[in-house]
């Protein structure tokens, strides 16, 4: 390709990897896999035939989709190896990000779609695709796409968000959460929990973390009153607060001198669960 063309393919495709890379995010839950995949498909991109390509978005979305399917087949083993709970790469946004209703409960219910209900849900009711984009990215039918959505849709219902909470109140509760968690003030933080609260910590055997779900008000109150000696002890210090993974929560740096991500799940105005990101390997795209 003659450098002239080169310059304007890498054009066309500069204000199209933001959205790509949202699509291979929510399809992977990695930021470090989506942008590896997107990578790729820029590389393909600048290999093929443009004067055949009438679409460049629908073009490229194809093949991002296509990596990602093929990508999840070898994640699925490695996650069966995986110590201690999963949870998605933390996605830190600001308020002028694009936003949509992917929220960190909602992909860890997707985990458990196959790869093709995954990609027909998030394609269609996230991204807005026809069905017939969908089945020519996929490889099948309109109809089995439909179906594969409608399976979806079914599957992940509870875990969808049933109202969007104002921002700024949520920041308020996450800064709350935090200084009561670090100060041990183990009464302004039962206030501010749910009953049915739970506690998912990843550490994926690098970093210390609970080796299963906390589960309820009683477990959730004795691992913070434990944390809240340590805290005492060694300190953690506050980065920022922000969206994380849709979720107001915060960004901490621990006594280790790593960092870690801590989001927070509200219903009714209180704190319905909490994730923690200790393992480093999923945290490194923050540094």
């Amino acid at each position: 390709m003659a450098s002239g063309a080169r310059t304007d393919a890498a054009a066309r495709f500069a204000p199209l990897r933001p959205r790509l890379t949202r699509i291979a995010y929510r399809m992977l839950g990695s930021v470090a896999d989506a942008e590896d995949v997107v990578q790729d498909a820029f590389l393909r991109w600048m290999s093929a035939d443009h004067d055949a390509v009438r679409e460049p978005e629908a073009f490229l979305r194809r093949i991002v989709t296509r990596l990602c399917l093929d990508h999840l087949k070898s994640a699925r083993v490695r996650r069966e190896t995986y110590v201690g709970p999963w949870l998605p790469e933390p996605l830190v946004e600001d308020g002028d990000e694009e936003s949509d209703d992917i929220t960190l409960p909602l992909m860890l219910a997707l985990e458990r779609l196959s790869p093709l209900e995954r990609a027909a849900f998030l394609l269609h009711d996230v991204f807005g695709l026809s069905f017939d984009e969908i089945a020519t990215t996929i490889g099948r039918d309109a109809a089995a796409c439909r179906q594969l959505a409608a399976r979806a849709r079914a599957h992940v219902r509870d875990a969808r968000p049933r109202y969007r909470m104002e921002q700024a109140r949520g920041l308020e509760i996450a800064s709350a959460f935090f200084a009561a968690s670090r100060s041990g003030d183990m009464r302004a933080l039962g206030a501010m929990l749910a009953q049915d609260v739970s506690l998912h910590s990843d550490g994926g055997g690098k970093r210390p973390a609970t080796v299963r779900p906390a589960l309820g008000f009683s477990q959730v109150m004795q691992v913070h009153k434990a944390l809240g000696v340590l805290f005492g002890k060694y300190g953690s210090t506050l980065l920022r607060t922000c969206r994380i993974n849709g979720l107001p929560g915060f960004v901490t740096q621990e006594a280790d001198g790593e960092i870690q991500t801590t989001a927070l799940a509200i219903e009714n105005g209180r704190i319905s669960a909490i994730y923690v990101m200790r393992n480093p390997d999923k945290l490194r795209h923050l540094h």
